[in-house]
């Protein structure tokens, strides 16, 4: 079996210091993350990717991607870092502007709001399985939940993201209740984990969070004993 890593990450999303996480990779001599483009246009990742290479990253394993990055962009974290795992939103969502068929087969579709497409599961390598979303379902919307869980029996996950889940339910920026989140105030709000089978977990697991560098290291500490790693 292929060992497993778990890997922080350098997230760019609303709520998200990016450049500073960078600048703790450099710090703390860290050479391997997984990183999200989530909310950066073409523009901003210019700087997002100067910034990668002044860091000291030497691998990223695990890229999330946006609907508007070119087969150039791909093939860059590829050459340069080694990538071995893309993950995006359902098309449905956020179909990509560009041809990155090249890639397809290393892509897999993460599990959102909406159920997975069991055909477009097919045009791509697999799924990334976000568990914290599997676990808000199995909260909130069981019909979801039942049907997502059909296909990851079916087809294979080849990445995760990993986020705390709540005990209470909290409002998100779209208005929507939810139990997950990309902040965590105990370590405990891992611990739903240990209820899913080891067979939904990838050979890259991503910790998805807001959190510092050193506060995802904390977590990646608890997870490694959690989930036996």
């Amino acid at each position: 079996m292929e060992k497993k890593k778990i890997l922080v990450s350098v997230t760019v999303t609303n709520g998200s210091d990016w450049r500073k996480k960078l600048e703790e990779i450099k710090e703390l001599n860290i050479e391997e993350a997984a990183v999200f483009c989530t909310c950066l246009d073409k523009e901003g990742r210019k700087e997002f990717y100067r910034l990668i290479k002044d860091s000291g990253l030497k691998s990223i394993p695990l890229v999330h991607l946006r609907s508007d990055m070119t087969v150039d962009e791909l093939d860059y974290f590829v050459e340069n870092y080694g990538t071995k795992v893309f993950c995006t939103h359902t098309q449905r969502e956020y179909p990509f502007l560009h041809d990155i068929s090249k890639y397809h087969s290393i892509i897999g579709i993460e599990n959102v709001y909406l159920p997975l497409d069991e055909e477009e599961i097919k045009e791509f390598g697999g799924i990334c399985l976000d568990f914290s979303h599997l676990e808000n379902a199995r909260i909130s919307t069981k019909d979801i939940f039942e049907h997502n869980i059909k296909l990851l029996d079916k087809y294979p996950v080849i990445a995760n993201h990993i986020n705390p889940v709540k005990k209470t339910p909290h409002i998100d920026e779209n208005g929507y209740s939810r139990y997950d989140d990309h902040s965590f105030d105990s370590l405990s709000e891992f611990d739903y984990l240990k209820n899913y089978p080891e067979s939904y977990f990838s050979p890259l697991l991503a910790i998805e969070l807001e959190s510092s560098i050193k506060g995802q290291l904390k977590v990646k500490d608890y997870l490694i004993k959690l989930i036996n790693i």
